[in-house]
C-alpha cells in the first residue's frame, strides 16, 4: 500500500505491507445520481446539485461524508441489515456496538482506505498498474486532460490551468464509460474522488492487519477526479477533508464485509 513508482506525493509514503484477513464486496460503479436521488425521495432529503452536467448514471457529486454514510445506513435498513455507522461516524458491529474492526461490520458502508487501494490495484489478480486497470490513464480514467469538450495538452496548474479546465467544460462522465480494472471495477482512477470510512492519518512503514483509523480531523478520499492532472489519478493518490465537505469532484461507492 502506498507510493511504489518513485514519483508520488509525500503523503503516499512510505509504502508498507497490509494484510486483509477477510473478504469484502465493493461497488462495481461509483454511486449514481439515480441511486442517490431515489434515497433522497424516500427520506425527504434534498437532492444535491449536478453542477449542470446531468444526473442519471453520472456519479453523484456535491455530497458530504455524512451524506454518504447516511445513504449506506439507509441501504442496510432496506435489506434488514444492522447499520454500519453510529451518529458520530464510528463503525457498528452486528449488535450495534462500536467497533474498530471492519471485518465485524455487517451493513453497507464506505470502504476502508486499505480496502479501497487493494480493490483499485486489482486485488489478487493485480498486474501492478499505475492507474486502476492500466498504465495508460486515458484507457481507464476521466481526468483534467480528457474530461472536457476537447483534449488538453501540457501542464495545467494555477489560475491558467483552472481557466483552461473551466473553458473546456471539463466534468464528470457516466459510470463505466472507461475500461475496468482487473477486478471489473470502473472509475477507481478519476471521474470523482471517493470517500473512505477512515479518518486521515500519515502512513508508517509498519506492517498492518485489517487497518482502520477511527478518529481524526479529516476523512479520507481516494482516486482523483475529472478535475485532476494525470499523476493525481494513480491508485496511490490520497486526500481528505472534514465530514461536511461537499464539492463537484467528490462522490463515493459502497462496500460490505462478506460473511
Amino acid at each position: 500500500m502506498g507510493e511504489t513508482w518513485g514519483d508520488g506525493y509525500d503523503n503516499e509514503k512510505p509504502a508498507h505491507k497490509v494484510t486483509l484477513t477477510y473478504n469484502f464486496y465493493i461497488g462495481k460503479y461509483e454511486t449514481t445520481f439515480d441511486e442517490y436521488d431515489a434515497f433522497c425521495a424516500a427520506t425527504g432529503k434534498r437532492s444535491p446539485s449536478d453542477s449542470g452536467w446531468g444526473r442519471g448514471k453520472r456519479p453523484v457529486i456535491n455530497v458530504s461524508w455524512n451524506d454518504a454514510t447516511a445513504y449506506c445506513n439507509r441501504l442496510s435498513e432496506m435489506e434488514n441489515l444492522p447499520k454500519a455507522y453510529y451518529e458520530n461516524g464510528s463503525f457498528l458491529d452486528k449488535d450495534g456496538i462500536i467497533t474498530s474492526d471492519p471485518s465485524r461490520v455487517v451493513g453497507y458502508r464506505l470502504p476502508t482506505e486499505a480496502e479501497w487501494e487493494y480493490a483499485a490495484r486489482g486485488g489478487k489478480v493485480s498486474k501492478g498498474f499505475r492507474y486502476s486497470g492500466s498504465n495508460n490513464a486515458d484507457e481507464v480514467a476521466w481526468y483534467s486532460h480528457n474530461s472536457g469538450d476537447e483534449l488538453l495538452e501540457g501542464p495545467l496548474s494555477g489560475e491558467d490551468g483552472l481557466k483552461a479546465i473551466t473553458e473546456n467544460n471539463c466534468r464528470s462522465h457516466e459510470d463505466g464509460t472507461k475500461a475496468p480494472n482487473e477486478l471489473g471495477l470502473y472509475d477507481m482512477s478519476g471521474n470523482v474522488w471517493e470517500f473512505c470510512s477512515d479518518w486521515y492519518s500519515e502512513y508508517s512503514d509498519s506492517e498492518q492487519t485489517n487497518p482502520y483509523n477511527g478518529s481524526g480531523s479529516f476523512l479520507v478520499f481516494r482516486g482523483g477526479s475529472w478535475f485532476d492532472i494525470e499523476i493525481a489519478v494513480r491508485v496511490a493518490i490520497r486526500s481528505g477533508n472534514v465530514r461536511t465537505f461537499r464539492y463537484y469532484y467528490l462522490g463515493f461507492r459502497v462496500c460490505r464485509t462478506a460473511f
